[in-house]
């Protein structure tokens, strides 16, 4: 009667006492869109600003000089595409701490001529039924190099005080050769949106390869000070930033931090390490430093730090803290 009696007691229990009606389902529903709603919130108030991409049309758009002085130093040779060396091209740019020169030994992977890519491909497109400026190509081609070289620096000289007037760049009276209407050529190009299309596109079907529009691009003065005006520039921490300051990449900041201080932020620097090379510098000193932390446990003396130094104890007390016997 008794085992009877305690078989009833475990049957309550299990089956009617401490059960209750539950609707995973619906809980699971609830949860998903709370979890939905509180991330539309967050975004909203957290996220940073739905900026628009940069495009050469927008940059030739709004500071023409400036787009024609970056053209103009690409013909000159004088930008940082043109001297950047591997895997571009032969600039002799590359960085190197004495032989550790990654750049060098993987050599020209893609090919890019700056003056020819940039402004002399596009200004042969442009050209097709347009008989002044496929005049103008043809003397600049037959010119000489030392004609060329003085043309570029008369032009690049008076760009100093260009001005603009209906969507074109207007100089002072000078030598200049066919320059003035190449320029300007290139420049109703970018502004119309063609060498967008012409720089990302270049003979490919998808359109995935931004290389030549962000080195044509990144040698002028616009995007540089667009990155300034939304904190993202190297001495601001924009790696790790999005527009607008708001916070990115985080972990990144180890990486990025290296570049605020010396030897990495100094022209001078040590030990050959310096701002000229401190890409290189940098993805060597973090290659020790995750060596490093990868052998802990096997450096005598490293590996001891937190016996010395215990500050687990500290975090879980609780557990470390003296048992007193039952």
């Amino acid at each position: 009667m008794k085992a009877k009696k305690q078989a009833m007691t475990q049957d309550e229990y299990y089956r009617g006492v401490r059960m209750r009606p539950y609707d995973l389902v619906k809980e699971l529903a609830i949860a998903m869109a709370g979890i939905g709603v509180l991330t539309l919130v967050l975004a909203a108030v957290f996220s940073s600003p739905d900026v628009p991409p940069v495009t050469i049309a927008s940059w030739a758009q709004a500071d023409p000089v400036d787009f024609v002085t970056t053209a103009t130093g690409e013909l000159q040779g004088t930008t940082t595409s043109a001297g950047y060396g591997a895997p571009y091209n032969n600039g002799g740019g590359e960085q190197s701490w004495g032989p550790i020169a990654p750049q060098i030994w993987f050599g020209q992977r893609i090919s890019v001529d700056s003056a020819d890519a940039f402004v002399i491909q596009p200004l042969k497109y442009a050209s097709t039924g347009n008989t002044a400026l496929g005049s103008s190509l043809d003397q600049w081609s037959s010119a000489s190099p030392d004609q060329q070289t003085t043309w570029l620096k008369n032009y690049s000289d008076a760009l100093g005080k260009a001005t603009v007037s209906e969507g074109k760049v207007q100089v002072a009276d000078g030598e200049y050769g066919p320059l003035p209407v190449m320029m300007n050529s290139l420049l109703a190009q970018a502004q119309s949106g063609g060498l967008d299309g012409l720089l990302q596109v270049n003979g490919k079907f998808y359109v995935t390869d931004y290389t030549q529009a962000l080195l044509f691009m990144g040698d002028g003065s616009y995007l540089d000070g667009l990155a300034t005006d939304a904190n993202l520039t190297g001495d601001q921490w924009g790696m790790m930033n999005e527009t607008g300051n708001y916070p990115g990449q985080t972990w990144l900041w180890l990486y990025t931090m290296w570049y605020q201080v010396w030897p990495f932020n100094n022209d001078n620097g040590f030990l050959g390490l310096n701002a000229g090379n401190a890409d290189l510098g940098i993805v060597i000193l973090m290659t020790v430093l995750t060596g490093l932390l990868a052998l802990v446990p096997f450096i005598p003396g490293l590996r001891d730090i937190p016996r010395w130094i215990p500050i687990h104890r500290l975090i879980w007390k609780e557990y470390y803290s003296p048992k007193i016997p039952a």
